[in-house]
C-alpha cells in the first residue's frame, strides 16, 4: 500500500468522522445523540460484525500466539512504565495510577480500531486477539485495582470484584467474540440467511461509530490551550510512545514481522478507550482527566493515522 492508497482508504474515515463534528458544531445534530449512535455501535452493530467474522475465520491464523504474547509483553512493560512514572509525578492513589495505567495503555478497538481496520484493510480480524486480551486481561486487572480500592462500597472485597469481573465479562462485544469462538470450534452450521443477516448490520458499525465519535467531540468544546502537561506526556506516550514500544518489544524480542508487526503497531496506535470515562466516572477518580484523555487521544490519534498506516504498510 503506497501513501496514495493509504490517504485514499482514509477518505471514509474522515467522512464519517468529519461530518460528525460539523454537524454537531453547527448544531444540527445535537451532540448529546453521539451515546445513541454510540450505544448502537458498542451494543449491537459491533458485537454483529465481530461475531460473523469470527465465525468465518481460520482461528489458526487469527491467534498468532508469538504475535499475541508479544503484544501483551509491550503493554506489559508499558504499564509497568506508566505506573512508575505517574508514582513520580505524585499520584499516590493506586487507583489514580490504574486509571493513567489503562489511558496509555488500552486503546479504543470497538469504536475506534475496528472501523479505521474496515476501511483500511476490509476486515478488522487482527483486532480480535487484542480486544479480548484487553477486555480478559488489562480491563480485569484495573477493575480489581478500582474495586479493592474503593471505601465507599458495602460487601467484601471478593464479592465487588467478583461483581465487577462478571460484569465486564457480560459486555456484548465479549461476548460476540466467546461465541464466534466457540461455534467456530464446534461442528455447528450456523444458517447463512442468519450470518447475512450479522452482516448486514455488522456493515453499518464503522460508519455509525466513527460518526459518533465526531459528534462527541465536535460538542465537546475541545480546547488545545486548556491542555495540561499530564495530559500531553499521557496522550504523548499513547500515541507514539506505545506504538514504538511495541515496534521494539515484538519485532526484536519476539521476532514478529510481516502483516502481524503492521497490524499490532497500527493497534498501539489507536486512542485512549472510551470506558476509561465510565470507569473513572464510576469510581469517581479523575474524571475530568478521563475525559480530556479520551477525547484530546482521539483527535492526535486521527491526525498522526496516515503516518502510522503508512509506515504499518511499509512493514507488512
Amino acid at each position: 500500500m503506497g501513501a496514495v492508497e493509504a490517504l485514499e482508504k482514509l477518505v471514509p474515515v474522515v467522512l464519517a468522522f468529519g461530518c460528525g463534528v460539523v454537524l454537531a458544531r453547527r448544531k444540527v445534530v445535537p451532540a448529546e445523540s453521539s451515546k445513541a449512535f454510540a450505544d448502537y455501535a458498542f451494543l449491537f452493530a459491533v458485537p454483529c460484525f465481530l461475531f460473523g467474522n469470527i465465525y468465518r475465520s481460520d482461528l489458526g491464523a487469527l491467534f498468532d500466539w508469538r504475535a499475541l504474547t508479544g503484544y501483551a509483553a509491550a503493554a506489559g512493560a508499558a504499564a509497568v512504565l506508566t505506573g512508575v512514572v505517574a508514582r513520580a509525578r505524585g499520584v499516590r492513589d493506586p487507583r489514580g495510577v490504574a486509571l493513567r495505567i489503562m489511558a496509555a495503555v488500552q486503546v479504543n478497538t470497538a469504536y475506534f480500531a475496528v472501523p479505521v481496520f474496515i476501511m483500511l484493510f476490509g476486515n478488522a480480524a487482527p483486532i480480535f486477539p487484542v480486544l479480548l486480551f484487553q477486555v480478559c486481561v488489562l480491563s480485569l486487572v484495573i477493575l480489581s485495582i478500582m474495586e479493592l480500592g474503593r471505601p465507599d462500597r458495602a460487601g467484601s472485597p471478593a464479592r465487588r470484584l467478583g461483581s465487577a469481573v462478571t460484569a465486564s465479562l457480560m459486555t456484548p462485544v465479549v461476548i460476540a467474540c466467546n461465541a464466534g469462538i466457540l461455534l467456530n470450534l464446534l461442528p455447528v452450521t450456523v444458517p447463512g440467511v442468519v450470518l447475512d443477516s450479522f452482516g448486514f448490520v455488522g456493515d453499518s458499525a464503522s460508519p455509525v461509530a466513527l460518526f459518533a465519535l465526531g459528534l462527541h467531540l465536535g460538542g465537546s468544546g475541545l480546547t488545545v490551550r486548556g491542555t495540561t502537561p499530564e495530559e500531553m506526556w499521557i496522550i504523548a506516550f499513547k500515541c507514539v510512545g506505545l506504538p514504538l514500544i511495541t515496534y521494539a518489544v515484538c519485532r526484536h524480542l519476539f521476532g514478529v514481522e510481516g502483516e502481524w508487526l503492521g497490524y499490532l503497531v497500527l493497534i498501539a496506535a489507536m486512542p485512549a478507550p472510551q470506558n476509561l470515562f465510565i470507569f473513572a466516572q464510576r469510581y469517581d477518580v479523575g474524571v475530568d482527566l478521563s475525559a480530556a484523555l479520551v477525547v484530546k487521544s482521539s483527535l492526535v490519534a486521527l491526525l498522526l493515522l496516515p503516518l502510522w498506516t503508512q509506515w504499518a504498510a511499509r512493514m507488512s
